[in-house]
């Protein structure tokens, strides 16, 4: 699209994150994506300020947090494809239900929130300052607490991107996104992106695990 799409009011500070960094990110071995006692790899950012303090959250939240690490892509287009069809939800939900089995956790109906940003980077777009603005957001939002995840994949070849948050509840985004490094990085979208656009959806988990689906969030 030739002009920007713009989010306004509310919705312009629900995605706190929302600025992927397209440099490299080292793979993590083995040890470090396992979680180890009480903190969790969430996010591509593996240091101390970016990791989950699975003390602060009830059982429900722990337990998906944890199904949450297998998240991934499984289709080239995920930064234009529909949402739910774009990642590996089944597989996620499945070791849901085997972890709360394990932890012997009567699993009732949770509802999370989930936001999405897409994105067109300009192609002058300088990396690696975009890369420390989304660092300097998500450890933000993980100190705000209720972010259970976070994900971004890479540009293609048309600088098209997505980023993806998983919150607790709704309540817990806005909190996240007043700190300065959230500030600065609304204001770099206008000159590092040519087009953004965010989706805020709903995320079920039936009781029992017993099935989910991801629609529209209404408030």
């Amino acid at each position: 699209m030739a002009s920007a799409i713009l989010a306004s009011g509310p919705q312009a500070a629900e995605f706190h994150l929302g600025h992927p960094n397209a440099t490299s990110i080292p793979a993590l071995d083995a040890e470090t994506r396992a979680d180890v006692g009480d903190f969790l790899v969430m996010s591509p950012y593996t240091s101390q300020p970016h990791l989950l303090d699975l003390r602060s959250y009830q059982e429900p939240q722990r337990l998906l947090a944890r199904a949450l690490t297998v998240l991934e892509p499984v289709r080239v287009d995920y930064a234009t494809a529909q949402y739910d069809r774009s990642f590996n939800w089944n597989a996620v939900v499945d070791r849901l239900r085997f972890l709360s089995k394990r932890a012997g956790h009567a699993w009732t109906r949770q509802d999370f929130y989930i936001v999405v940003f897409r994105s067109q980077v300009i192609p002058t777009t300088d990396r690696v300052e975009l890369g420390g603005l989304d660092q300097n957001s998500h450890a933000e939002a993980n100190r705000s607490g209720g972010l259970l995840k976070y994900w971004f994949g890479m540009p293609d070849e048309n600088g098209r991107n997505l980023a993806t948050c998983i919150w607790r509840k709704r309540e817990d985004a806005g909190p996240g996104s007043v700190g300065p490094g959230h500030r600065a990085a609304v204001k770099a979208t206008v000159s590092m992106y040519s087009e953004w656009k965010i989706e805020r959806l709903r995320f079920v988990i039936e009781d029992d695990v017993s099935s989910w689906y991801i629609q529209q969030w209404e408030d």
